[in-house]
């Protein structure tokens, strides 16, 4: 058993599968210090200098000016802002995506298809030619 599951990890799919998790970790660390850092203050300028992040609706009534000042009260609430900020973490992260796969399928060579051969119909055609001659 401890054979067959050296087999199993050493298998090229499993190694190649395990390092695509780990990179995508990492690009998805990568996109979403873009968008946090980069992406939602301009969206936020562009609004009205609005900020995602502190939307939130109170459900005990109450107007606070941040998550925070409700978190203190103990407040609950409905972060719907948080939400939105991970929306538009979503498009932007399946746009990069987009992008990688893109230019990595133009990177790839052209797969050139090999010339078919004779069709099963034909290679009887020529042993039935073969067997009839003298």
């Amino acid at each position: 058993m401890l054979k067959e599951f050296k087999d199993f990890i050493m298998t090229g799919n499993v190694v190649e599968f395990a390092v695509a998790v780990i990179m995508a970790g990492a690009i998805g660390l990568v996109v979403s210090g873009f968008v946090s850092d980069i992406v939602m203050p301009v969206v936020g300028q562009a609004s009205g200098g609005m900020d995602f992040k502190d939307m939130h609706y109170a459900l005990d009534g109450g107007d606070y000016k941040s998550l925070e000042a409700a978190a203190e009260v103990g407040a609950p609430v409905i972060a719907y802002g948080r939400w939105i900020n991970s929306i538009i973490n979503l498009l932007i992260v399946g746009f990069v995506m987009f992008l990688i796969v893109k230019s990595y399928n133009k990177m790839k060579p052209p797969v050139v298809e090999e010339p078919a051969g004779p069709s099963q119909e034909d290679l009887l055609g020529e042993i039935r030619d073969l067997l009839k001659r003298p």
